[in-house]
């Protein structure tokens, strides 16, 4: 399957030449597999705001300038935990397992033994697998383990953000695939 012809790949390799377009991969690049001269990454470029937009979401996401108590290394954690459902090594590459021993069984999908934790993974194993199980009493039970709503949103959003990532990350390779 094609999805240019190549009149079109003429025009993207004049706009790469001209320097209008990057050659410089992002995280979604990166998990996609995208060839930084290929014609996927160069579409990406068409719409530099989504490409910068998402880059500044994951910053945003993993290293806020307020952590509101949830440290790097936890924000990491549950990045890992939940991009392990895409199988793809790329993007879990992009999450490091940190060497802390709770954080690392929370990355690496075990259910940690302490219990703000273990809420925590049984919460984001959830959102990923099936959002749409999750109710009012979800946030409840992460609010009675100790998390305030502020870090419930902030996990909500780093959540949010690791399954966009892998399901732009799935459909580009797809992309990328059939070229």
């Amino acid at each position: 399957m094609r999805f240019m012809n190549t009149g079109c790949l003429h025009h993207w390799d004049e706009k790469i030449q001209e320097g209008l377009l990057t050659r410089n991969l992002d995280a979604i690049d990166q998990a996609a597999g995208l060839a930084p001269e290929g014609v996927i990454h160069a579409l990406r470029r068409v719409r530099p705001e989504f490409v910068t937009g998402a880059e500044s979401c994951r910053a945003a996401v993993l290293h806020p300038e307020e952590d509101l108590g949830l440290s790097q290394d936890l924000r990491q954690a549950i990045a890992h935990r939940v991009a392990m459902g895409a199988q793809n090594r790329a993007l879990l590459a992009g999450y490091r397992v940190p060497d802390a021993p709770a954080l690392r069984a929370l990355a690496l999908g075990e259910t940690p033994e302490d219990p703000a934790l273990a809420a925590l993974a049984r919460h984001a194993d959830m959102i990923a697998q099936d959002p749409a199980r999750s109710s009012a009493q979800d946030l409840s039970a992460l609010q009675e383990v100790g998390y305030t709503v502020p870090q419930i949103i902030a996990v909500s959003e780093l959540l949010a953000y690791v399954c966009f990532q892998i399901r732009v990350a799935h459909g580009l390779a797809l992309m990328e695939a059939a070229q």
